[in-house]
């Protein structure tokens, strides 16, 4: 139950992507849905084939090329799904950024929080 609820999170995360990127569009709800699915698959079998291959450059920049994976996943995402577009490498910078904040707040809120055991 509550991977179909972060499922749906998801889903409304990325709903709000083009309402804040403007290179970024999604046509419906279902959409949507389909789009974090293979961000998903993308995220569990792509990122850590580019993240590996990337280790030098990554390190070199502290980091920051994750930023540029992050981006080219979401890009690559827009490319192969019909109703999910992504106009560009800024707009999957940002659209990527965006999506990772408002699914990270979403997954927050479903956090419970820890009760003391007295």
């Amino acid at each position: 139950m509550k991977l179909l609820l972060v499922w749906l999170l998801n889903a409304v995360a990325l709903l709000l992507v083009p309402y804040v990127v403007p290179g970024v569009h999604i046509d419906t709800f279902f959409s949507a849905l389909v789009a974090v699915v293979i961000l998903g698959l993308i995220n569990a079998v792509i990122r850590p084939l580019f993240i590996l291959l990337t280790l030098p450059v990554t390190l070199l920049t502290l980091g920051l090329f994750l930023f540029v994976i992050n981006a080219l996943l979401f890009w690559f995402a827009g490319d192969i799904l019909r109703g999910f577009r992504v106009e560009g490498f800024w707009a999957a910078m940002f659209g990527s950024i965006v999506y990772s904040l408002a699914s990270w707040g979403f997954s927050a809120l479903l956090q419970r929080p820890e009760r003391k055991k007295s």
